[in-house]
């Protein structure tokens, strides 16, 4: 007997998008917003709950999970991971109620295969590339490392 599998194909649904939004395909994109002249690349996924703001750049590879809102003017580079679940119970959370948001400020740029867990990170930032942001970020600067802290 062969198996049986389903196969969900990616694609854009449901998205509330802003005037001039670029979306380079295949893409998996959902129940979310994006701002006004902001850049999809391909390879992204998108989840629902979702808010992108104006003129960012989501550059390949990256997932945004639910409860992510990102501000306006902001770069996340490739592959790039937002977390919404810290496995508290020692597995992933299947009831969503024990998700957590994550909100990025404006002008904040995230650099390549960063991983952002629930935090809130305030404007001005960056994030250096490979960094693993555990903690909320108050402070404008340059963080990098793992955990990532502040270098400058």
């Amino acid at each position: 007997m062969l198996p049986t599998f389903n196969l969900i194909e990616s694609s854009v649904r449901d998205v509330q998008f802003g005037k001039n939004v670029t979306v380079v395909g295949p893409a998996n994109i959902y129940g979310c917003h994006i701002g006004h002249d902001s850049f999809v690349g391909p390879f992204t996924e998108i989840q629902k709950d979702v808010t992108i703001g104006e003129r960012c750049k989501i550059q390949s590879h990256s997932f945004i999970c639910s409860l992510v809102t990102i501000g306006n003017d902001c770069f996340i580079g490739h592959g790039v991971m937002f977390i919404n679940d810290l496995f508290d119970e020692l597995k992933p959370a299947r009831d969503q109620a024990k998700w957590q948001p994550t909100h990025i400020g404006n002008h904040v740029s995230i650099g390549s295969n960063a991983t952002i867990l629930p935090v809130r990170i305030c404007d001005h930032v960056v994030i250096g590339a490979g960094a693993v942001v555990t903690k909320d970020i108050t402070e404008s600067g340059v963080y990098a490392g793992n955990p990532a802290r502040k270098i400058r």
